[in-house]
């Protein structure tokens, strides 16, 4: 009778996502008298809800054998997938590919169309993501979801949704695949999915909405992930993750020091609960603050962190290098990740920062080609997203540097519009700053003024140190006093010119391409007000152009 008792209650507790009580409950009852295969199941669940990976994989494998003594060979399918799921994301293939060859075999064994079959193509789907195969991968999540709509089965149609939405985005097919997320989100939300469908769901949605830098969405199931987990007090997987989203868009909303403290708990969270992966990131994050807020050694410390974790810490590190003045080590870093980076959704995340650095060291050809690149890559999205933004601050940026700064300053103002639209604050402050910076080329002092005071203010109530000694003039990236509204390079192109060099002997001097020192030259010229190299070797002699410090 206590057993009975014990087991209606663990039942109850378990359908009303009391973790705790129902493992206590269900584990009570296992003592008195061992479970049934179906009630073990519960308490692999309740297990995993808690944190115990471990445990859920024990108790599932009793299910599995107890499935199959009952000859019930479709159940104890499910069950080697699960186990052959999890061992599989902690990253113990060798074990996962047992646990799921076992289930294969079973299967085969069955002479009926089942769902399970369905359940069998989801490893499948990571192995193309895993060799770079996005087609097929997005392929087969479709027939996955195909087998779940087929069969009413509300966990692996979302599973199967989400898998090939993420897919498509990887892709730079955007629309589609966040139309699919959409989907998935639609059946978790409204509560038809079982708890651990249900987590994966969520986390997996997010992370591709990320990757699509659809901030919107990303916000949206953020809350919601939120809200699902503060339903289940005793929570505690997904939690770090949950938490590790919740620092990203902190981060992107401007409340910097709750991001750090976010991505703290994250990270910790995350190792607790086995997850370290998720834990290098929640420390990128860390990192990415600490960076902006000038906290060199602090965000040194957490992408390294991040990476001892299996994260991946650029571009955020060549960001760092950048903003240390190792312009060498900036660029060798961002030319070796967006080398490596194939399918359109990464190169998308990586291009803003290898443009950036492309500029400062002067490969403006580079810059240009990956503008026009991640412009392509944003014709997929809706114009009011992030890589909209991206890529019009991206334009912006370039046309500053080459001189076509009139033409620049439409994109500028579109992005700032768009960041303000997406509450960005700081990214909208990058904005301001470079349309000061084309008002200032084109004559417009009052103008540059306006804008680069209110980038300042935005930079000063962040605590972005770095961009607001560069706002204020002490970093040295404009230009330099008395120097005619001249940059840095510009001033040592002028030089050279005055010294008698060629266009091609500037490029071999400076390392730029001839293309660039053109550029340079008109830009030059047009400051100046000289139409000629003799006229421009005068005006730098008369004016103690040639005697300035480029340092």
């Amino acid at each position: 009778m206590e057993s009975a008792g014990k087991l209606a209650e663990g039942r109850e507790s378990y359908a009303r996502q009391a973790w705790r009580n129902a493992y206590e409950s269900l584990t009570g009852a296992d003592r008195a008298d061992p479970l049934e295969p179906d009630d073990l199941e519960l308490l692999a669940t309740s297990a995993y809800m808690l944190g115990s990976e471990q445990e859920f994989r024990e108790h599932m494998e009793r299910a599995y054998r107890g499935h199959i003594e009952s000859e019930n060979g479709v159940a104890a399918v499910r069950c080697a997938f699960w186990i052959g799921f999890s061992l599989a994301v902690r990253g113990e293939l060798g074990q996962a590919s047992g646990w799921l060859g076992r289930a294969e075999r079973l299967l085969d064994r069955e002479a009926t169309d089942c769902i399970e079959r369905g359940y069998l193509l989801i490893p499948r789907i990571f192995e193309h993501e895993a060799t770079g195969d996005l087609e097929a991968a997005a392929a087969t999540a479709a027939e996955a979801a195909a087998i779940g709509e087929r069969f009413g089965d509300a966990d692996l149609l979302s599973m199967g949704s989400f898998a090939q939405g993420g897919a498509l985005i990887g892709l730079g097919r955007l629309r589609e695949g966040l139309a699919l997320l959409d989907l998935a989100m639609v059946a978790v939300l409204a509560g038809e999915l079982s708890p651990i469908p249900a987590g994966i769901v969520y986390c997996g949605v997010i992370l591709s909405c990320e990757e699509a830098h659809d901030l919107r969405r990303a916000r949206e199931w953020t809350t919601a992930l939120t809200e699902w987990c503060k339903g289940q007090p005793d929570l505690v997987a997904f939690t770090g993750r949950c938490l590790v989203h919740r620092a990203q868009i902190m981060r992107m909303d401007g409340s910097w020091e709750q991001a750090v403290e976010e991505a703290q708990r994250a990270a910790e969270r995350c190792l607790t609960g086995e997850n370290p992966v998720a834990a290098g990131e929640a420390h990128y994050q860390r990192a990415e603050v600490h960076r902006l807020r000038g906290e060199h050694s602090d965000a040194e410390e957490a992408y390294r962190e991040a990476s001892a974790h299996g994260w991946e810490p650029q571009p955020g590190l060549a960001l760092l290098r950048l903003a240390q003045g190792n312009e060498r080590a900036a660029e060798t870093a961002i030319r070796r990740v967006i080398s490596e980076a194939g399918e359109p959704g990464k190169r998308a995340s990586l291009l803003p920062a290898y443009i950036e650095i492309m500029t400062a060291v002067e490969d403006l050809e580079a810059a240009e080609q990956a503008c026009a690149e991640l412009d392509s890559i944003a014709q997929t999205e809706e114009e009011s997203g992030a890589l909209a933004a991206m890529a019009a601050q991206a334009r912006g940026q370039v046309g500053v540097a080459v001189g076509s700064s009139q033409a620049a300053l439409a994109s500028l103002r579109r992005a700032n519009d768009l960041w303000r639209r997406l509450a960005a604050p700081y990214e909208s402050a990058r904005a301001r700053e470079l349309i000061g910076l084309a008002c200032r080329n084109l004559g417009d002092e009052e103008g540059a003024l306006l804008e680069l005071e209110a980038a300042r203010e935005t930079f000063a109530r962040l605590g972005a140190a770095t961009d607001l000694a560069r706002v204020e003039g002490s970093s040295g990236h404009g230009p330099a006093p008395d120097s005619h509204a001249l940059t840095k390079r510009e001033l040592e192109v002028l030089r050279l010119l005055s010294a008698g060099e060629t266009n091609k002997q500037i490029a071999t001097d400076l390392v730029l391409s001839v293309r660039t020192v053109d550029r340079h030259v008109s830009n030059i010229y047009a400051k100046l007000g000289v139409s000629s190299r003799a006229a421009a070797t005068t005006y730098a002699h008369e004016h103690g152009l040639v005697g300035l410090s480029s340092g």
